[in-house]
């Protein structure tokens, strides 16, 4: 019995730890992309996106964004449904998309991405629809710009690579989820004036999903190639983030441009 009952113990760590290891940016990550979403949204997209979030009461773009990533708890089903269609692995293919290798029946952030845009700015669809493409909109925008979720494939977006970092043991998945932003110990008003006062991103335009969310994709999985981001030792601590901490802010602040930008698009010119 006792070893039963610590073997059923160890089961349920090990599951809550691959739960954890799936997230993208973390909750406080995928809240900051909506945040520096939010000033940049026209007249037009704001009023929609307050209409459709008024079918939840309280609800507001940041408290929405992390949705995605809380789906095995409130809704199983659509949680493995759409438990692929937050990253895409193409590093080992020198980070070019390719649908019908990296992507199949649609079941990667890329396409997952376009089909929940196309309802979102289909407004004969219920608006209970609309709004729950509302929230993977707004979450799968931050998992595109995480370059863990466009990374490789084989150590499961660096899920499987292990390490210490401050200590800890944990991955290099992780790590780049929240470890290197939960170090800080920022609030979100806090962490937000930090990414505002990044140099803005250039070319920041109204986005074509079709070719723009594949380029987003490649140019994510660039970064999850450079050299030294995944570290020669296991063991990385303050000099790891301090390297690589303004990379992940500042993918953190592109996310949130390129989602006004595409929501922007798509519900302001109604």
């Amino acid at each position: 019995m006792k070893n039963t009952a610590l073997l059923s113990a160890s089961l349920v760590l090990a599951l809550s730890l691959a739960s954890a290891d799936a997230l993208a940016w973390g909750a406080q990550g995928h809240r900051l992309v909506a945040r520096v979403a939010e000033p940049a949204l026209n007249t037009t997209a704001k009023a929609e996106i307050d209409r459709l979030l008024a079918l939840e009461p309280g609800a507001t773009l940041s408290s929405i964004a992390p949705w995605a990533d809380q789906l095995r708890k409130e809704d199983p089903d659509l949680g493995r449904r759409s438990a692929s269609w937050h990253y895409v692995n193409m590093a080992e293919d020198d980070c070019v998309y390719q649908q019908p290798r990296h992507c199949v029946d649609g079941n990667c952030v890329v396409e997952a991405l376009k089909a929940q845009a196309a309802i979102l700015a289909d407004h004969a669809q219920p608006d209970s629809e609309r709004l729950q493409a509302l929230k993977f909109v707004v979450h799968l925008v931050g998992d595109l710009h995480q370059p863990m979720h466009a990374g490789y494939g084989h150590d499961r977006g660096g899920n499987n690579y292990q390490v210490q970092y401050d200590g800890r043991g944990t991955n290099l998945h992780s790590v780049w989820d929240s470890g290197m932003f939960y170090q800080l110990h920022l609030s979100d008003d806090q962490f937000l004036s930090r990414l505002q006062a990044l140099p803005a991103p250039v070319d920041i335009r109204p986005p074509s999903l079709q070719q723009d969310a594949p380029a987003w994709a490649e140019q994510t999985c660039r970064i999850a190639t450079r050299k030294g981001l995944y570290p020669s030792g296991h063991k990385i601590g303050e000099r790891y983030g301090n390297t690589w901490r303004p990379v992940a802010e500042a993918q953190v602040r592109l996310a949130g441009e390129q989602l006004a930008a595409l929501l922007n698009q798509l519900l302001g010119t109604h």
